[in-house]
């Protein structure tokens, strides 16, 4: 590969992970808004890792947030292969938070598209692992 594609394509990825930092930024503020407290944000483990997790009430939810052009393609953008990763990362979370565990726990989906408000799609997935 040509050093100049390596180049764009480095500055590509650099655009494309500033785009998600600031849709994750504008899901928390969304999901605020609507009464969720972050309890954690990015929150990495060797399975998988998670953009949001939130709790209102005795919910927690890990939250996936997905920038794309419509609401569609948000949740298409969540594959098996990637809920499964997050429900990993969730079991891992759930073995440390002792609340999440005695609570009601979910997966749901952000989907941050230009020009709308975000769309929150609750119980989006199963937490099979």
């Amino acid at each position: 590969m040509p050093a100049s594609w390596r180049g764009k394509m480095t500055s590509r990825r650099a655009a494309a992970e500033r785009r998600g930092h600031f849709a994750e930024f504008v899901a928390l503020m969304f999901l605020r808004l609507k009464g969720y407290r972050l309890l954690a944000r990015r929150f990495k483990s060797h399975h998988g890792e998670i953009d949001l997790v939130m709790r209102r009430g005795d919910v927690t939810a890990f939250i996936e947030v997905k920038a794309r052009a419509t609401r569609d393609l948000g949740v298409e953008a969540v594959t098996v292969f990637q809920s499964k990763r997050i429900s990993a990362a969730a079991g891992l979370w759930m073995a440390k938070d002792k609340q999440a565990t005695r609570d009601f726990c979910r997966f749901d989906i952000v989907v941050v598209s230009p020009y709308q408000l975000p769309h929150h799609i609750e119980n989006a997935f199963a937490g099979d692992a």
